[in-house]
């Protein structure tokens, strides 16, 4: 970027007055960060024109991944350390009296994603990039996130998480390069003298798609692609003029922000008709963008022949959210383009590649036929016609079956089952870890599995290790190449060569020092954010996700008040002093998931004002968890908890991160936890709890009953009693908690946290044990550092462009 400092310093001092036209003295903290990162993308601009041409010019098969979330993180810090260029700047601000570090604090976390999905999508855009490949992002420009989370007396409350309330100086805004997408209205069926069908969409309200180009630079290349994402505008702008002159100023706007409603709020709450619909319309509308802008490139950049579209496209969509690039895709190509059923269909399948994310078949998204038809007209009566076509060649397949080919069907119930749909409009079908690839194939989806064998595979998820560990834990970095060279940077498989190290005293006393910094780090963050003092001498055991029962963050806490009252009645107990750590956000309509989230900090409250067990036990619940501040958690826990019911967590991307920064998981065999279990052995990872085949054993016989384990349990007995009396939590409303004790009593605890709450102890105790043997926990810690490169993204990219 900059050969040395005194360069460094000149530009950015020409920078901030052509910018600004002010002296450094009068200008804020952001001023200074939006010059530094306006110099940065000046130096990527210039990469990111020539990578698109090279794409062009070698007519590269190019990858578009369209998904609802991006979770991408902070931009500046890590575009610094891609350059190569944060040593140069840190100095040079440092001789203009500007801190780096606080213009890197000073920027947003970009609010676009929620969890490991979001996630997911954008390490693998940071992998396509840093591995020189074409792939390029397809999403929706939120101004609001989901919301930032505040715990108020223990409650989560949610804020507007107005991450765009400052300049955003990572994108460029291309209103030359909009289209139209159209809601609503009707259709119009004309027939031309050979009697086919030409349709017209009239009467319909049309959006303005608007996209903002952001770059995504690889590490230390010359690749720079792009995310693109969509944002709403009204066509004239809707401001009605007769009502604001007649005084009615709501109504002469509402039009205006009725439109631009649809890229205001990442996952409107969809408790409500109006929300429900929302989200159907953010589907639709940067699916149909981004579409129709790639189909317009093809055309002016490449071919003509959208023939031949497949050779050059692939349309990956993350989840059953995209899902309607398959009837989109069908529009395009028959009422714009002029192709029949039959070739559209080809292309269509050709193009389209479907990652499914989940094994919950309540959690397949589905639309009822109401509100699709009245929102998506055309886009229906093509869904019809392939969902008529499907079933026609199901029946002449399945003479005998009506039960399975209703199954299999797109349309069903008075819904659209968007994962069919997907399953049938795609060329590949893949799961996100080994065993969530053989659930889908055998039990979930195993009527399209047996329809459609070769269209099945799998692709376990994979962390960019140059956020994960290079940029959120650089001495860890330092460490890993001081001991076995720096070879595992670009091939992250070679982390491998530390296992022969695992042994070394040197090299444990290492890990161990630097884990305890981290430590310290968090929990200086804690002190400062929750006034919560926590040592970190003690273990620290850490369970950040989103807060749903499936995940069983109850188990977890559970587990806590089973330890309290064990300090209670043992006030010598000989336990490794332990700080639980939770994070994670509840979906605002999820009224389970945010009782959880009460009992939790009741939990914390408890422990915090009882001196009997202060030092030997903490619980925290860290509010509004996001990629800056799992940046700060993950090289500072101890035990990574992985603990959702067997079968019910498709891969998981956290469990990866903790791994890689050395924590050892306690975990289910579940998702990718039982490849981590694999590679790195069962004396590196410990394991509780029902198998996946114990799990749908007992929800096929309905063998399992909650109340004989209540019943013959005493420590599960007294803390279901204590959490029902509301003996523990004083203050607080008996009935505050019913939700909790009715979910595991009344309604036989569909996840099965009393039915492995005795293995969970144990493997817990297990772990009280093993701590205390430092050497042994320092070898279990380089094991998991490592094997975790086998889960870098950059794999699972590969895997994906090979085949």
């Amino acid at each position: 970027m900059f050969n040395n400092k005194e360069q460094f310093v000149s530009a950015y001092k020409r920078k901030f007055m052509s910018m600004l036209s002010k002296t450094m003295g009068e200008a804020t903290t952001e001023d200074k960060y939006v010059v530094l990162a306006s110099m940065i993308c000046e130096e990527m601009n210039e990469k990111w024109v020539i990578t698109n041409d090279y794409y062009l010019k070698t007519g590269a098969r190019q990858v578009y991944y369209f998904s609802l979330e991006f979770l991408i993180g902070k931009f500046l810090e890590s575009n610094l350390l891609y350059l190569g260029a944060e040593k140069i700047c840190r100095e040079g601000l440092t001789d203009l009296n500007i801190n780096l570090d606080d213009l890197i604090l000073c920027e947003p976390d970009p609010a676009l994603g929620n969890g490991g999905l979001g996630r997911l999508a954008a390490c693998f855009l940071d992998s396509l990039a840093s591995m020189g490949l074409p792939g390029h992002g397809c999403g929706i420009r939120y101004k609001y996130g989901l919301f930032r989370q505040q715990i108020v007396d223990g409650y989560q409350v949610e804020l507007p998480d107005n991450w765009l309330n400052q300049r955003n100086p990572w994108e460029m805004r291309k209103p030359e390069k909009a289209v139209i997408v159209k809601l609503n209205g009707h259709i119009r069926t004309e027939f031309d003298e050979d009697g086919n069908p030409h349709f017209t969409h009239e009467d319909f309200l049309p959006v303005l798609a608007v996209p903002y180009d952001m770059p995504v630079m690889g590490y230390r290349n010359k690749t720079v692609n792009t995310l693109r994402l969509w944002s709403a505008e009204s066509v004239d702008n809707s401001f009605d003029f007769a009502s604001f002159s007649r005084g009615d100023y709501v109504n002469a706007v509402s039009g205006k922000y009725s439109v631009e409603a649809i890229s205001e709020v990442l996952y409107p709450d969809d408790s409500n008709y109006t929300n429900r619909l929302l989200r159907l319309k953010q589907q639709y509308f940067f699916v149909s963008a981004g579409l129709q802008s790639i189909v317009r490139r093809f055309k002016l950049k490449q071919h003509d022949h959208l023939e031949i579209f497949p050779e050059r496209i692939v349309i990956h969509i993350n989840d059953t959210h995209p899902a309607l690039t398959v009837p989109e895709l069908m529009r395009i190509l028959i009422d714009d383009e002029g192709f029949g059923w039959e070739e559209a269909w080809d292309v269509t399948t050709r193009t389209i590649a479907y990652t499914n994310h989940t094994i919950m078949p309540e959690a397949l998204e589905t639309w009822p036929v109401d509100l699709f038809w009245e929102l998506l007209p055309r886009i229906y009566m093509i869904v019809e016609e392939i969902n008529r076509r499907f079933v026609a060649d199901l029946k002449k397949r399945y003479p005998g079956a009506p039960e399975k080919v209703a199954r299999m069907a797109i349309l069903g119930d008075g819904v659209v089952r968007m994962a069919n749909l997907a399953v049938v409009g795609s060329f590949s079908v893949n799961g996100v870890a080994a065993v969530h690839t053989e659930l889908l194939k055998n039990v979930v989806m195993k009527d399209f599995y047996d329809y459609y064998p070769k269209k099945f595979n799998n692709k376990t998820n994979g962390i960019t290790h140059r956020r994960w560990l290079i940029k959120a834990n650089p001495a860890l970095t330092d460490a890993v190449t001081d001991i076995i060279g720096d070879k595992w940077i670009r091939n992250p498989v070679e982390m491998e060569e530390l296992k022969k190290h695992a042994g070394d005293k040197a090299a444990q006393k290492t890990i161990f020092d630097i884990k305890r910094a981290g430590k310290e780090r968090l929990a200086r963050y804690i002190s400062e954010s929750q006034g919560i003092t926590v040592d970190p001498d003690s273990i620290f055991d850490v369970q950040v996700k989103r807060i749903h029962a499936y995940k069983r963050q109850l188990l977890n806490a559970m587990h806590v008040q089973h330890l309290y009252n064990r300090l209670l009645e043992n006030p010598n107990l000989d336990i490794a002093p332990r700080t639980f750590i939770f994070a994670g956000k509840a979906a605002p309509s999820y009224y389970y998931a945010k009782t959880i989230i009460k009992y939790i900090n009741e939990l914390s409250r408890l422990v915090d004002s009882d001196k009997r067990v202060q030092d030997k036990l903490r619980v925290v619940f860290l509010e509004n968890y996001n990629v800056s501040l799992a940046e700060i958690i993950f090289p500072a826990s101890d035990i990574s908890e992985q603990i959702s019911t067997a079968s019910k967590e498709a891969s998981g991307t956290g469990n990866m991160k903790f791994m890689m920064n050395g924590a050892v998981t306690i975990g289910t065999n579940d998702g990718a936890n039982i490849e981590i279990r694999q590679l790195v052995g069962d004396e590196n990872f410990v394991l509780f709890g029902l198998s996946v085949d114990e799990v749908l054993a007992n929800y096929a016989s309905g063998g399992y009953n909650s109340r004989e384990i209540y019943q013959s349990d005493a420590n599960v007995r007294k803390i279901l009693d204590q959490i029902s009396s509301g003996a523990l939590f004083p203050g607080t409303a008996r009935n505050d908690f019913s939700a909790i004790t009715r979910s595991l009593l009344d309604y036989n605890d569909e996840f099965f946290v009393l039915k492995d709450f005795d293995s969970y102890a144990k493997a817990q105790q297990k772990i009280n044990d093993l701590y205390k043997k430092k050497e042994q926990w320092s070898a279990m810690s380089l094991n998991n550092i490592a094997m975790s490169g086998h889960f870098s993204s950059d794999n699972t990219i590969n895997q994906y462009a090979k085949n």
